[in-house]
C-alpha cells in the first residue's frame, strides 16, 4: 500500500482546463433530509480499505436508518482522473476521498462543498495541524478534511548494526552518513535504501523541511531558490552518488530481508514484516527519521474526505464526514483494520497510540513523527506540478543536472502551474 498526494501528471491538463467550467454553476437542488437517501462514497485505496470505511458507513446507517452509504473503491492509479472527470461533468459520488490536496483542486473548480458552511471547520481542533493546513485552500476554504494519516519511519536491522558496532540507529544526518560508513567497513554490502519517495518529491520533502526549507512561501510562491533547498538536495544526492543508496526502488521489508541495514519506508510496512518475513523476527526495529539541521521533520501523508457540490445530500454527506471523527467511527474502523491486518492511523493525533491498528510501540514512533511532521503543500497547481518536480530532482541524483539547475527548473514548473 502506498500513500501519495501527487496527481497523475500532465495527461490531466486538458481535463483540468475543462474542469474550470464547473465554477459558477447554480447550486444543486437539495433532497428532503427526512426522506430515505442512498449516498455513494468513492474511496481511494484498496478493497480492504473500502471495507473498513464501509464499517463506519454501516454504523452511521444504524444511527440514521433512512441513510445508506455505499463505499466504492478507486485505485490510486486512476482515482484522480476519475474524480476530476466527475467534477467536470458534475455527476458522480456524494462523498469522495483521495490525496490530501485533491479536494482543494476540485473545490477551486466549483466541485466541492465548503465544509465551513456546515460547521466542519470545528474539526480543526481534533486534527494534526500541518495535515489540516495541507487540506485547507489558500483562501481558507475547507473542501476536505483529513481522513487518516500516514508517515515514514527508519526501519533497521539490529543484527547488522551490532555487527558494525552501532548500539543505536542514527539520529541526525551526520550520524546517518557515519553509520553508512561503519556498516560498509563491517562488510555490510547494502547499508541504506529508501522506499516511499525514492527518487521523487516525497523523498526530497523530508530533507527539504529538515534543512529548514519549504516548497512554497506562505503566499504560495515557489521557494526552491534558497540555501536550505540547495543544502537538502545536495545531501540527498550524496546519499545516492557517494553513499550507495540504490536508485531502484525496493520495498522496505524486501530490502531488510535481503540484507539492507537501514531503510526509510512508509508506516504500513510495520504491519507486515513479522508476517511476511518471518526470518526477520527479532532482528529488526524502527524509529523516527534522522533529523536535519533544522529539526526532525517527517512527511505526513494520508487522505482527505469531502462532499461534492453536485450532491443532492450535502448536509447528510457533511454530517457523515463529521461522524468519521467520532470515537465510535474510529473504533469500528480500527477493529476491522486489525482483523484484516491493515494499517490504519486515524486523523486525530490523540488517537494514534490507543486507536490505530499498530502495536503501541510502533504507534509511539509514528506519534513522535506526527508531532513535528509537515504535509504536502496545498498551493494552486501543486498536484499538477509534483510529477515534473520529481523528474527535475531525479536529474540531479542521476547526474544530468547540477543541484541549482534542478531546483530552478522545478520552481519554473511550480510557477507555471500556479496559474
Amino acid at each position: 500500500m502506498r500513500r501519495t498526494t501527487a496527481a497523475c501528471g500532465t495527461v490531466l491538463l486538458a481535463l483540468l482546463a475543462a474542469a474550470c467550467a464547473t465554477s459558477g454553476q447554480a447550486p444543486t437542488r437539495q433532497a428532503d433530509r427526512d426522506a430515505p437517501a442512498t449516498l455513494s462514497f468513492w474511496s481511494t485505496g484498496g478493497d480492504d480499505e473500502t471495507a473498513i470505511f464501509q464499517k463506519a458507513a454501516d454504523l452511521y446507517h444504524r444511527e440514521h436508518p433512512n441513510v445508506t452509504i455505499k463505499v466504492q473503491t478507486l485505485s490510486w492509479d486512476d482515482a484522480y482522473a476519475k474524480l476530476l472527470a466527475a467534477a467536470t461533468s458534475r455527476s458522480g459520488p456524494d462523498v469522495i476521498s483521495g490525496g490530501m490536496t485533491w479536494t482543494i483542486q476540485f473545490g477551486a473548480r466549483g466541485a466541492m462543498v465548503d465544509l465551513r458552511e456546515h460547521g466542519l471547520d470545528a474539526l480543526k481542533a481534533q486534527a494534526q495541524p500541518a495535515q489540516w493546513e495541507s487540506a485547507t485552500s489558500p483562501d481558507g476554504s475547507v473542501y476536505g478534511v483529513p481522513l487518516d494519516m500516514s508517515t515514514l519511519a527508519l526501519y533497521y536491522r539490529t543484527d547488522l548494526l551490532a555487527k558494525a558496532g552501532l548500539d543505536a540507529p542514527p539520529k541526525t544526518w551526520d550520524e546517518l552518513t557515519a553509520a553508512i560508513g561503519r556498516l560498509k567497513a563491517a562488510g555490510v554490502d547494502k547499508p541504506y535504501s529508501q522506499d516511499w519517495g525514492n527518487l521523487d518529491w516525497i523523498g526530497y520533502f523530508n530533507y527539504l523541511y529538515q534543512a529548514g526549507g519549504t516548497f512554497y512561501t506562505p503566499d504560495c510562491k515557489p521557494s526552491l531558490d534558497t540555501p536550505q533547498a540547495e543544502r537538502a538536495l545536495t545531501y540527498w544526492v550524496k546519499l545516492y552518488r557517494e553513499h550507495g543508496a540504490p536508485t531502484a526502488s525496493v520495498e522496505a521489508s524486501d530490502a531488510l530481508d535481503t540484507g539492507t541495514a537501514l531503510v526509510v519506508g512508509g508506516n504500513w510496512i510495520a504491519k507486515g514484516i513479522d508476517v511476511n518475513k518471518p526470518k526477520l523476527k527479532g532482528k529488526w526495529a524502527m524509529t523516527t527519521l534522522p533529523a536535519g539541521p533544522a529539526g526532525p521533520t517527517t512527511f505526513i501523508g494520508g487522505r482527505a474526505i469531502g462532499v461534492t457540490s453536485f450532491s443532492e445530500h450535502a448536509a447528510t454527506g457533511t454530517d457523515f464526514v463529521r461522524f468519521m471523527y467520532s470515537d465510535q467511527a474510529i473504533a469500528a474502523i480500527v477493529e476491522e483494520a486489525r482483523k484484516r491486518n491493515l494499517p490504519y492511523i486515524p486523523p486525530r493525533p490523540d488517537k494514534v497510540v490507543d486507536s490505530s491498528s499498530f502495536t503501541p510501540d510502533q504507534a509511539k514512533v509514528f506519534e513522535r513523527a506526527f508531532r513535528t511532521g509537515k504535509a504536502a503543500p496545498g498551493c494552486p497547481g501543486w498536484d499538477e506540478s509534483a510529477p515534473d518536480v520529481s523528474k527535475h530532482l531525479q536529474s540531479a541524483i542521476l547526474g544530468k543536472a547540477d543541484v541549482k539547475t534542478a531546483l530552478a527548473e522545478a520552481a519554473k514548473v511550480m510557477a507555471r502551474n500556479a496559474g
